[in-house]
């Protein structure tokens, strides 16, 4: 059970950086970027290959900056294209399918066992007393340095520009500020971290595939909406730390599904539902609020008809 819930746990540290890339795209900037799927991808596939390299801290700085770049050319199909965001995201998806095929030299899987001496950040610290829980402990350490920097880069004054541009960006334009520019900096910032998080599971689970990406918008969406439902939204610090709580959470949630006998086949399947019961939350709720109401007003009514 130790093992399961230590499990759980890094997988959701190593997610929480995946969903903080989801939250700047769908909740800072109120836009539904399919990209992650692929820059997910993209991240695992450089920290691989640099890892083959023998440089696997430069893997994760090289995969976060090409999920910027990814997150950028979907934003300049965006905002100079003018196409759907939607359609935009689903564009760079399909197009980063082949560029990751490219970055992984045609191979569709990468291992990078110990058994092969492939080295990851995690190397330097097997065989040590740190070897058990080294992995939660640099992802955390990671994922603690994240949210620093990004807690402080929102409450810049183009943090804030950012922030308003997903709320009313015809008000922001009106206000004399280029709203194409912020919408690139933050789809590059968010898919540099979705990108990031990639880079960081490849190295945890000692291999990059070409499929590993798919689903990966469903569970950020998940994370921060669970975060969201579960732990609140007040405070800008409180709703970062929200979404990493949500992320570790979603883990749990998966890892007690597994543990009482789910096929790991149906984990999609429980990630969805997982979502849209989420997303509904806030409807059943008014409406079990309404249903009580009316109930409480007709009991008072047939009490005073006596």
């Amino acid at each position: 059970m130790a093992d399961i819930i230590k499990g759980a746990a890094e997988l959701g540290i190593i997610y929480a950086v995946m969903a903080l890339g989801v939250f700047i795209s769908f909740r800072t900037l109120n836009m539904p970027d399919l990209t992650v799927d692929s820059s997910f991808t993209l991240g695992a596939a450089c920290s691989a290959m640099l890892c083959v390299s023998g440089q696997p801290a430069l893997g994760l700085i090289l995969a976060f900056f090409a999920g910027c770049a990814a997150g950028c050319v979907t934003a300049l199909l965006t905002t100079k294209l003018k196409i759907q965001p939607i359609l935009s995201g689903i564009l760079m998806m399909l197009a980063l399918y082949s560029i990751n095929l490219k970055v992984m030299a045609g191979k569709s899987n990468i291992p990078l066992s110990r058994i092969l001496g492939v080295p990851t950040i995690f190397s330097p610290f097997l065989d040590t007393g740190l070897e058990r829980y080294i992995a939660l402990i640099l992802n955390t350490a990671v994922l603690a340095l994240i949210i620093v920097l990004l807690y402080y880069f929102l409450k810049t004054r183009f943090g804030l520009v950012l922030r308003a541009t997903g709320d009313n960006d015809k008000m922001v334009r009106a206000s004399g500020v280029d709203t194409d520019l912020t919408t690139i900096v933050g789809l590059a910032l968010s898919n540099g971290l979705v990108a990031l998080s990639g880079a960081l599971l490849a190295q945890y689970q000692g291999f990059a595939d070409i499929g590993m990406g798919i689903g990966m918008v469903v569970i950020g969406l998940a994370s921060v909406i669970i975060g969201e439902v579960i732990f609140g939204t007040g405070s800008l610090l409180r709703r970062l730390i929200a979404v990493v709580l949500g992320a570790v959470t979603y883990r749990f949630i998966i890892a007690g599904a597994l543990e009482l006998g789910m096929p790991a086949t149906d984990l999609k399947l429980v990630s969805a539902a997982i979502v849209a019961a989420a997303l509904s939350m806030g409807t059943i709720r008014d409406k079990v609020i309404s249903l009580a109401g009316r109930q409480a007003a007709l009991s008072r009514y047939k009490g005073g008809s006596r």
